[in-house]
């Protein structure tokens, strides 16, 4: 390692989510009352864009929190405002909370995002933009996706009923162009502007019914076309596509990840934001792996991680007292190889690996 920061939270976090001036937000997925959602001040060093020296305060800070009633597991901010929308059992609808300004300590419930037919239906996957006005893209199967105008809750759109598939997550391509991937791999495109259109952009290599699936987006340079980047696939069995969308006929590459068992519904895969053919995928068991993606093929042979993470597998047992797993983990939005995590025994890392020789 180059750098390790960990914070210690009070319950099992499943959301890390990067807010305004570089502030982080995390909550909890407990069945209990009482969930916290705390927005905290990361360590200086991780607040310059710069590697800094030796820093006298390496620990996080909680600047504000608050209490959500039911288990969180999305979080969303929502860009260039101060609101957070989070989803979670037991039905579809979503949360809207406020966060506090500078006089206040309070991250406060303002408000609920009802959804048609939402009952009975599983938790939100949910994704926002800013672009026109603040909106957020949601649904827990591919004929209930929708997106909303979080501060008035007027829904804008209405995607068409494409199959009851739960979705094993959802991006805003650009303000006008939508990706669904369902939770058996199919990916799917919608336009904003043509509701009635879905188009089936990718399916997956043959696999098990029981499979599940999720999926990374990647953003691209300023003015670069959306579709013009990668899609990365993870699979519970480990196995990883990577797939253009202006050509889904075939995959640009096919690997395996070398995985100790089945994933379980923890399963993240995301694009290095600053570096080029990097990304990383947890969800498996207390570890996070890193792998260069530039040299894979199509052949589906084992990838081999250019590093793995291991510190959440060696921070004690779960309150189950199991192994943590690693629920979650995303990059830093300027810093190449810095990372955090996240594990169900409340276990916060921030970690940045040495630069491999030859390596991104």
């Amino acid at each position: 390692y180059r750098d390790l920061h960990t914070f210690e939270l009070q319950a099992p976090t499943r959301l890390i989510e990067w807010a305004r001036e570089s502030r982080v937000c995390v909550a909890g997925y407990g069945q209990s009352d009482g969930n916290e959602i705390l927005q905290l001040i990361p360590p200086p060093t991780l607040l310059t864009k710069e590697t800094q020296g030796l820093c006298p305060e390496r620990d996080f800070k909680v600047e504000c929190g608050g209490f959500s009633e039911r288990p969180v597991y999305s979080l969303k901010y929502v860009p260039d405002t101060s609101l957070l929308v989070t989803s979670g059992p037991p039905d579809s609808s979503l949360q809207v909370w406020q966060v506090s300004a500078e006089d206040s300590d309070v991250i406060k419930s303002v408000s609920s995002i009802a959804t048609e037919n939402g009952t009975g239906q599983s938790w939100a996957k949910i994704a926002t933009i800013s672009a026109r006005a603040p909106w957020v893209l949601h649904g827990s199967r591919l004929d209930r996706v929708q997106i909303t105008e979080v501060e008035s809750r007027k829904n804008v759109y209405t995607a068409a009923s494409g199959g009851s598939e739960e979705l094993g997550g959802l991006a805003f391509l650009d303000c006008n162009t939508l990706l669904l991937c369902c939770a058996t791999g199919r990916l799917c495109l919608a336009d904003v502007r043509q509701p009635q259109s879905l188009v089936e952009a990718g399916s997956v290599p043959s696999a098990p019914c029981s499979e599940q699936w999720c999926m990374g987006t990647r953003h691209g340079a300023q003015g670069s076309e959306p579709s013009s980047q990668p899609v990365a696939r993870l699979s519970s069995r480990g196995l990883l596509t990577l797939t253009d969308l202006r050509k889904t006929s075939e995959f640009l590459a096919l690997a395996k990840a070398r995985v100790p068992s089945p994933g379980s519904e923890f399963l993240c895969v995301s694009w290095a934001p600053a570096l080029e053919g990097c990304l990383a995928i947890s969800g498996f068991d207390g570890t996070v792996h890193v792998y260069d993606t530039q040299s894979w093929d199509s052949s589906g042979r084992e990838a081999e991680p250019i590093f793995v993470h291991k510190g959440h597998a060696f921070g004690g047992a779960g309150g189950s007292g199991d192994p943590p797993l690693v629920t979650v983990h995303t990059w830093h939005l300027q810093k190449p190889r810095t990372l955090l995590s996240a594990a169900s025994d409340g276990s916060l890392h921030v970690w940045d690996w040495v630069q491999p020789c030859g390596k991104c």
